[in-house]
């Protein structure tokens, strides 16, 4: 080892003499002998921090240079966006022309014949026939269920053969009475046989009225064995046939008229103050598309209904081609109010920026037009006077706007 070391001595370089040495040799050569580890040199550190510190300002001073720029160049851009048009879209505006505003109450309901009749038997008897079935058409006066009538013939046979009699004996009592009288007059009979001949006149003649009576009866009963139609309409049911036996008051048909239908309509009861008789009614049916019919209010109920707190309307409907049957449910609306060829723009458009106005779309630039409120409408819409129709009107509120400013019209 010693060797070892000796040998690495006798290969290092001899010593400088101090004298010799410059001040950080000297210093090495004294941390040397101290046993002091090699000092390390720092300044290669420091220049490389300060080279990155350089890099980094370069970076940053480029970076606000092409923010500034940018800047510069963005400025012209919005120069121009101040001074395009202002677009203004197909929802923002709308043609304004003359049409039909109305108020209106809503109702439901169905229809039924305006007139119907249940016929039945004005007396028993057997029935001979029946000349018409469910569906069939007829016309006022036709003979629709005829009745045996052989009973009641001989019963109006029998009435007149007994009034007949009758009447004989009246005559023969009245020629009684006045031969009496004469012989009263000359004094050879007595007053009480006249009264009593008297008594029996006024008796005959009594039953004559009463037989005459029953002959009427009679003549009526034969003529309710034949059963007519009161009005021309359609055969809605049959309840008889030929060969039954009926007592009176049995039912035998109904009979409907189709040419005026009637809806019992519905309509909310807190519109009741608007509804009047003689208002148009304008109702679409189901199972019939494509038709609206035209009714007027007939009659009105006073009172609601319970429970579903609706007011009961009549409605007249012309069926004239009798496309309307009972029962079908038709909806419509009442119409309440109506202004026929007026103006109106959404409520939206008015401003009321000095005076109330709304603004028109001309050419490709706003004008100011000055209006006058009428009424308010349903759906937002406001009647006005001083447009005649044909106008573009700005319809929403958009801020900023003012006549004279450039616009553009969009279609999105």
């Amino acid at each position: 080892m010693a060797k070892d070391l000796s040998d690495v001595r006798a290969a290092e370089p001899p010593a400088k003499p101090d004298w010799a040495m410059s001040r950080r040799e000297q210093a090495a050569a004294e941390r040397v002998r101290q046993s002091l580890p090699k000092k390390r040199r720092i300044w290669p550190w420091v220049l490389l921090v300060v080279a990155l510190a350089a890099v980094a300002l370069g970076v940053w001073q480029w970076r606000q240079s092409q923010t500034t720029t940018a800047a510069g160049d963005a400025q012209p851009v919005a120069e121009s966006e101040t001074t395009r048009a202002t677009q203004i879209n197909r929802d923002e505006w709308t043609l304004v022309e003359p049409s039909t505003l109305r108020r209106t109450v809503k109702v439901i309901g169905t229809f039924q014949p305006s007139r119907r009749t249940d016929l039945s038997a004005e007396t028993g008897g057997r029935v001979e026939s029946v000349a018409v079935r469910p569906g069939d058409p007829v016309s006022e006066g036709q003979t629709l269920v005829q009745l045996d009538v052989e009973r009641l013939t001989l019963e109006v046979e029998l009435a007149r053969s007994n009034a007949e009699a009758t009447r004989s004996q009246l005559a023969l009592a009245e020629d009684q009475l006045q031969r009496q009288q004469a012989l009263v007059e000359r004094g050879v009979a007595a007053e009480t046989s006249v009264n009593e001949l008297r008594t029996n006149v006024q008796a005959l003649r009594a039953n004559v009225a009463a037989q005459e009576d029953q002959i009427r009866a009679a003549e009526l009963a034969l003529e309710g064995a034949t059963v007519r139609a009161p009005f021309s309409g359609i055969v809605a049911s049959r309840s008889v046939e030929p060969g039954s036996v009926v007592a009176a008051g049995t039912p035998l048909l109904t009979i409907v008229d189709l040419s005026q239908m009637e809806m019992q309509a519905s309509a909310p009861v807190g519109a009741g103050a608007q509804v009047r008789v003689g208002q148009t009614v304008e109702i679409g049916v189901d199972g019939i598309e494509g038709r609206i019919f035209q009714g007027t209010v007939a009659r009105i109920a006073p009172v609601a209904q319970e429970g579903t707190r609706t007011l009961p309307v009549f409605v007249e409907v012309a069926n004239d081609d009798g496309v309307l049957l009972g029962g079908m449910f038709g909806s419509g609306q009442i119409v309440t109010a109506e202004a026929l060829d007026a103006v109106a723009v959404p409520v939206a458009a008015v401003r009321e920026e000095g005076g109330t106005h709304v603004l028109l779309v001309e050419g490709e630039a706003l004008a100011r037009r000055d209006v006058t409120p009428v009424e308010e409408w349903p759906g937002g819409l406001l009647q006005v006077e001083g447009l005649e129709g044909g106008e573009r009107v700005v319809t929403t509120a958009l801020e900023g706007l003012e006549p004279g400013e450039a616009i553009e019209l969009v279609d999105f």
